[in-house]
């Protein structure tokens, strides 16, 4: 009788750039609770911590979490002595810990950890892909490619189809060199709320029981498209008066946004409402969900807005379109259309029945294909394949 072997529990890096709300981050912290809640040693640890979330993080990880304090977000000149500090603690973190396995989940965590983790011998070393990096010089593209194509990493995980294109395309990252494998959240439990609780937690945020709330989630950054879905809103609200939009999320770019609200006069009916913890409370607070991004590889914030029976739009960008299949799950529109998401969102404000549809599509859509089992089982399944190769 064959007996299956389970598999050995070899120690993992997982390496971030920045402490920060994200969704990055909140994977590379779910799928470290993945691994470690089987038995596999996990260390998380990230170059510097952007906006003073460590020790909340650390208190809430039952893994090992480490800030390197690599930078300073004041970006003074003694950065560089930090980070060639965080260097030599993270360099030392990996040789005490003999992980098998470095995955580094951002562009500027590829080119810091890799190498280091390739110097150290460590036998398995990913990149992931998560999406399109903002101001990075063509050189730097150059020498990223270099890492994952020459060997320094063992191959880059991209987190859709068309992010492991672009890669191809835009950054010369050789096809056989990549793996997809997409995102994937938690759906074990979920958030409920009483109608009573609903009501009072809306009222809270200034929405009234006979409003309509879009809700938007995401960074207030140039890539999330959010001016767009603010000029949207004038004719969303000429037709239907009683709707507040609430932006969950915050950035550089929000007094230019509070501003735009204003300019557009529709202040009274937006609500920015800042980082927030409770982003599952709040999909359960909304009548719908959009996503006016220009760039995403595919985001965990539409993922879970589908997981809560959210009707959700979004825009046709990258990834999001291996999610969302136009009119089945969700309403697809062009990236950088306000007239097309006004059209999207008055359409589903008209029409009941196509928002229970399109909700309970978009919840079993995200249980079938994009649990964070699903896509850890794919991880450790690649993990696995790769050490026993460089055993």
């Amino acid at each position: 009788m064959n007996e299956k072997i389970a598999p050995q529990k070899f120690p993992i890096l997982f390496l971030g750039s920045q402490i920060a709300v994200g969704g990055a981050q909140h994977l590379l912290l779910s799928k470290s609770r993945w691994f470690h809640e089987r038995g596999y040693p996990v260390i998380a640890a990230f170059f510097y911590d952007k906006e003073g979330l460590y020790d909340l993080w650390r208190r809430e990880s039952p893994f090992p979490l480490i800030n390197l304090q690599g930078w300073n977000k004041k970006r003074s000149p003694i950065n560089v002595f930090r980070l060639l500090r965080a260097l030599f603690r993270l360099y030392w973190l990996i040789r005490e810990n003999r992980f098998t396995v470095v995955e580094t989940f951002t562009h500027q965590s590829n080119l810091l950890g890799l190498p280091l983790a390739w110097a150290a011998g460590v036998p398995v070393r990913f990149a992931s892909h998560h999406g399109r990096v903002a101001n990075f010089p063509p050189w730097l593209i150059g020498v990223h490619s270099g890492i994952v194509n020459l060997g320094i990493a063992t191959g880059m995980i991209a987190v859709s189809t068309r992010m492991c294109e672009l890669a191809v395309k835009e950054e010369g990252i050789k096809p056989d060199r990549i793996t997809v494998i997409p995102n994937g959240i938690d759906i074990s439990t979920e958030v409920l709320l009483d109608e009573q609780e609903r009501l009072s937690y809306r009222q809270s945020l200034g929405v009234s029981p006979g409003d309509f709330l879009v809700l938007s989630v995401g960074r207030l950054v140039h890539p999330k498209g959010h001016r767009y879905l603010l000029e949207a809103m004038p004719g969303v609200l000429k037709r239907f008066p009683h709707t507040v939009l609430v932006i969950a999320g915050d950035g550089p770019l929000r007094e230019s946004l509070e501003a735009e609200a204003q300019a557009l006069q529709i202040e009274q009916s937006v609500r920015f409402a800042g980082s927030r913890k409770d982003v599952p409370r709040l999909l359960r607070l909304a009548d719908c969900f959009v996503m006016s991004s220009l760039s995403e590889g595919l985001p965990v914030a539409l993922l879970e807005a589908m997981w809560a029976g959210l009707p959700v739009i979004a825009t046709n960008a990258e990834g999001i379109g291996e999610v969302i299949v136009d009119g089945e799950n969700g309403l697809l529109v062009p990236t950088a259309d306000s007239s097309a998401l006004g059209q999207a969102i008055q359409r589903i404000m008209s029409d009941e029945a196509l928002r229970e549809r399109l909700g309970r599509e978009g919840k079993a859509q995200v249980a079938n294909k994009f649990s964070i089992d699903h896509m850890c089982k794919q991880y450790e399944s690649l993990f696995l394949q790769k050490s026993e190769v460089n055993a």
